[in-house]
């Protein structure tokens, strides 16, 4: 591989097929400690949190799990966003955030029984693919660090309990096909194929130079 490169403005997401998206991220064990995210230079988990948060934005996304840029660490950033978008479609998703979240070695934990399975689902890893029908938990309780080394606790109901069901599930190496009838990820072979050739050649990338 090449020298790592300066700090990006937005990091490559890794797509379906590639492997640190099926593996079960470690915990973060000092979040004072330089990461290095695959091709970049070290950086602070706060400098990895901040262009979390850009590439998120720029993919029009709600939410990105460390994985997803190749860092297999128990780390996921998420968003809130105001329902009015009067601005358009095109206009920058950060000036509709209400309140935005970096979860470090998050702990979820449902809050009562009932599920829910009328929510479209999409990721920013397999892109161009929706369902509905993945049932999750409509009240969940997270318990995680924040980027100060503070233990924090916040309680989401419905779509946002969703997000934070989506990409705690990404630190564990599921996708939400997974949670879905087997058929459903057959309908979408020859978009995942596509994917994983796609994966492969930015793996290619990443290979130390002989």
């Amino acid at each position: 591989m090449s020298e790592p490169t300066s700090p990006p403005t937005i990091y490559p997401i890794r797509l379906y097929g590639d492997p640190v998206l099926r593996r079960k991220a470690r915990s973060i064990q000092n979040v004072k400690a330089p990461m290095s995210v695959p091709g970049f230079a070290p950086q602070t988990l706060q400098q990895i949190s901040d262009t979390m948060m850009e590439t998120m934005f720029e993919a029009r996304g709600v939410g990105l799990a460390a994985p997803q840029i190749g860092l297999g660490l128990r780390m996921f950033v998420a968003a809130e966003y105001e329902d009015d978008e009067e601005e358009g479609d095109d206009a920058p998703l950060r000036s509709r955030v209400l309140r935005s979240y970096t979860m470090i070695n998050p702990v979820l934990k449902p809050l009562n029984r009932r599920k829910d399975d009328t929510f479209q689902e999409g990721c920013l890893s397999i892109p161009g693919i929706f369902e509905e029908g993945v049932k999750r938990s409509c009240q969940v309780r997270v318990d995680y660090t924040d980027l100060n080394g503070e233990t924090q606790t916040v309680e989401a109901e419905d779509y946002l309990a969703r997000i934070f069901q989506h990409e705690n599930d990404h630190l564990d190496g599921v996708f939400f096909l997974d949670r879905l009838p087997p058929e459903i990820t057959e309908d979408y072979r020859k978009e995942l194929l596509a994917m994983q050739r796609q994966s492969r050649e930015f793996l290619k990338t990443l290979e130390p130079i002989k």
